[in-house]
């Protein structure tokens, strides 16, 4: 495949309508036809399509469903990728699971890891087990969920990607641990990184202040809303300059040698 040296992505900081799929496909599909041309990838929150809820047996989908139909439907008509994750049930099993739904309308998948043992989603929903890394236009990006930001050995970048994301719903009062640990995650893994997290109040009383952002290699902020605010950023990566600061400080050479047991 070539490789495409820019990346355009739209963050989309979004409200969501508590655990009402149509809805929230309606208002994101919305967003998306309003974009101008040239997005090569959009980044929707966590659980996009209902909150982060743990009412699983009332709101899951399954891989045949209207969600994802919509997703592949969407990208294929843009010709565009678009990632978020939703809730999926599986084989009796539910699923934090992230979609990156190619323009061609194929899907990699990623189930969260490190479910929410503080919010119960342990108790709901299963832990995935593999990480991935999706090959788009020549990038390699590996996309994360949420509380898996908190956990660096599973973000670690032994596979030479290009761009590490997270989709999340992470609250207003621990706000700073996501800006702060997310800075860490691009300096640490020297890989632009992007993290998408919503806005408003959920059912549960949950505030979310947003604080959707960019950081690049060196952890400098390319893109920002920390105002609580609905918004779409868009950026510019470039996978040229990635690599040259790499090739110049090679910090990831130096990386200690071990393996998740």
């Amino acid at each position: 495949m070539n490789t495409t040296n820019h990346l355009r992505v739209a963050l989309i900081q979004s409200d969501l309508i508590w655990e009402n799929p149509t809805a929230n496909r309606k208002q994101f599909e919305e967003k998306i036809n309003n974009l101008t041309e040239g997005i090569d990838l959009i980044i929707l929150p966590e659980m996009f399509t209902t909150g982060f809820t743990m009412n699983a047996s009332v709101i899951a989908e399954t891989m045949e469903g209207e969600t994802v139909q919509w997703l592949q439907n969407l990208a294929q008509e843009k010709s565009i990728a678009i990632t978020g994750s939703i809730v999926i049930n599986e084989n009796d099993n539910f699923y934090n699971r992230l979609l990156f739904v190619h323009p061609s309308g194929r899907i990699d998948s990623y189930d969260k890891k490190h479910t929410f043992t503080l919010a119960g989603e342990h108790e709901v929903f299963s832990a995935g087990t593999e990480r991935i890394i999706v090959d788009y236009k020549g990038w390699k990006i590996c996309p994360l969920i949420c509380y898996d930001l908190r956990f660096p050995v599973w973000a670690r970048n032994t596979k030479n990607y290009d761009l590490l994301l997270y989709v999340a719903s992470w609250p207003k009062p621990r706000i700073e641990a996501w800006d702060s640990l997310l800075k860490a995650r691009a300096i640490e893994n020297m890989s632009y990184t992007i993290g998408v997290n919503r806005v408003g109040v959920d059912a549960n009383g949950y505030e979310y202040t947003g604080n959707t952002v960019c950081y690049d290699t060196l952890g400098n902020c390319l893109a920002k809303n920390n105002q609580g605010t609905e918004e779409i950023l868009i950026v510019d990566l470039d996978i040229e300059a990635q690599t040259k600061i790499r090739n110049r400080f090679r910090f990831l050479d130096d990386r200690d040698r071990f393996i998740l047991q």
